[in-house]
């Protein structure tokens, strides 16, 4: 792919034309070597990566470096088996309560749920002893059939081709929408598998993080180029308009996971080479209790000014 092509490219939600707004930037976690930018629509502000990647490529892109594998060795299972027994815990309740909830593990209900991107199905674990009816939608085999052994209910097909028996009344994106080449249609066919009135739970980086000014280049949640489009807000919510969708509720939370992997990125990463530090369990862990004890008061300012970095939003289908 020519680097160049982002000057042919079009804003994702609205077609507008779109123009350079960032310095160069590269893979800060698995090593990608090739450079991109991000561009900004002139209509209606959406941020997004450049040059934009094919379905095909960013097919290639997910099975080398993204997807799920399965967990093998003596030490990956003892992680995954500790993993699990953290997030099913009340420690797992307590620190969603102090980092915040960026998944919606905590929120409770009742009703049919679908996960999109649910992979090995810890999520769907959750939301099931929450009180919802659960299946998933994901498109990696080995991920799906993890999931199917727990014994959920897993989809594998397209969203756009997807034709459930019965509707849903909610559907979770977390940490999915930034992926899609395509968010307003992605979000059309979510409303499309809604029952009247059900709700689309969405988190996503926030475009207008203080991280993201803070951290420059190495700001973790650039994530190029797997996420494509960079949501304020405002896009986010226009993108919903749009969509069919009506915004009920828009928060913001910033995660210590996040916070520790910008810092890393920023001692560690180098372009063109994988960051094995953001893969340390404990330099990981030790990091994220560090921040979450020193910037407390920075970080819940930071979500209260409107400069968190992960957004969390609530719409209901109209």
């Amino acid at each position: 792919m020519n680097q160049n092509d982002h000057a042919q490219a079009y804003c994702l939600s609205c077609k507008s034309p779109v123009k350079t707004c960032s310095a160069p930037l590269f893979d800060t976690r698995f090593g990608i070597a090739m450079p991109y930018t991000i561009v900004c629509c002139e209509k209606c502000g959406l941020e997004q990566t450049s040059p934009l990647p094919s379905n095909d490529e960013l097919k290639v892109l997910y099975e080398t470096y993204y997807n799920y594998g399965g967990e093998e060795g003596e030490k990956e299972s003892r992680y995954v088996k500790l993993r699990a027994l953290f997030q099913n815990s009340w420690m797992w309740d307590f620190w969603l309560k102090i980092d915040g909830d960026i998944s919606f593990h905590a929120v409770r209900g009742t009703g049919r749920l679908l996960d999109v991107g649910c992979n090995e199905g810890r999520g769907l674990i959750r939301y099931q002893s929450s009180g919802y009816s659960v299946e998933g939608l994901e498109l990696n085999s080995k991920a799906a059939d993890v999931a199917r052994m727990k014994g959920f209910v897993v989809h594998s097909d397209l969203i756009e081709q997807f034709e459930p028996s019965q509707k849903y009344d909610v559907v979770v994106l977390s940490n999915v929408l930034e992926h899609s080449l395509n968010p307003a249609e992605m979000l059309t066919h979510v409303a499309r598998i809604l029952n009247p009135g059900g709700q689309v739970w969405i988190s996503c980086p926030n475009s207008q993080s203080w991280l993201r000014t803070m951290f420059g280049e190495y700001w973790i949640n650039w994530h190029v180029p797997f996420h494509i489009s960079h949501f304020s807000p405002d896009t986010l919510s226009q993108v919903l308009q749009t969509s069919s969708f009506n915004t009920v509720k828009l928060r913001q939370e910033t995660p210590a996971l996040w916070v520790a992997h910008s810092v890393l990125a920023s001692l560690f990463s180098k372009p063109g080479v994988a960051t094995r530090q953001l893969r340390s369990t404990m330099l990981v862990a030790g990091l994220m209790l560090l921040i979450r004890g020193l910037m407390f008061t920075p970080l819940w300012l930071g979500n209260r000014l409107g400069r968190g970095d992960c957004l969390l939003c609530v719409a209901t289908k109209l």
